[in-house]
């Protein structure tokens, strides 16, 4: 069976790939849950930091991640940005605001 389609139906079709295959081709893979998920060089780029820094971190446990069996790493954004809240210091105006409710 052969079918035969006319430009504007191929059109549709390209932007149509193109759109699905946009998360993958921009670096950050997304699962159908709007998930993302980064690997080293990308979790590098979040965070600014160098790889080097990520491996000693996931060595000692202390980055959320996730192995897989080809040893490869992964991280969730949703749980390094939870991470990254329970690292944060409390400014002098957190405690300001405490200190008023205690007057």
């Amino acid at each position: 069976m052969k079918t035969e389609l006319e430009p504007q139906d191929i059109q549709a079709i390209a932007e149509r790939v193109v759109q699905l295959l946009k998360p993958y081709l921009s670096g950050k893979e997304e699962r159908q849950t709007g998930e993302i998920i980064f690997d080293v060089p990308m979790l590098c780029e979040y965070l600014h930091v160098t790889p080097k820094w990520i491996h000693e971190r996931t060595h000692l446990k202390e980055i959320p991640f996730y192995k897989l069996s080809n040893k490869q790493l992964r991280f969730r954004k949703k749980d390094i940005d939870k991470w990254l809240e329970s690292c944060k210091t409390a400014s002098i105006n957190d405690f300001r605001g405490k200190l008023k409710i205690l007057k």
